[in-house]
């Protein structure tokens, strides 16, 4: 998968401390993949998350289901 394509952003609720991923949703509509990467390696490898997936990740997260 190559990454230079992908619009990627960050969590609006990042604070730039580098413990940061990024993800890009322009697979979401045409393949159902959501790709995630680490934002301090940009060149790095890209993990592609099937949409649900990442859509029941980040509601575990909300829902605190993943203590630190």
């Amino acid at each position: 998968m190559t990454t230079g394509s992908f619009t990627w952003f960050k969590s609006s609720y990042s604070a730039n401390g580098g413990q940061c991923v990024e993800v890009a949703a322009d697979l979401v509509a045409s393949h159902g993949m959501v790709p995630v990467r680490d934002s301090k390696v940009q060149s790095g490898p890209v993990l592609a998350l099937p949409a649900p997936s990442f859509s029941a990740f980040v509601a575990g997260i909300k829902a605190g289901d993943f203590p630190v």
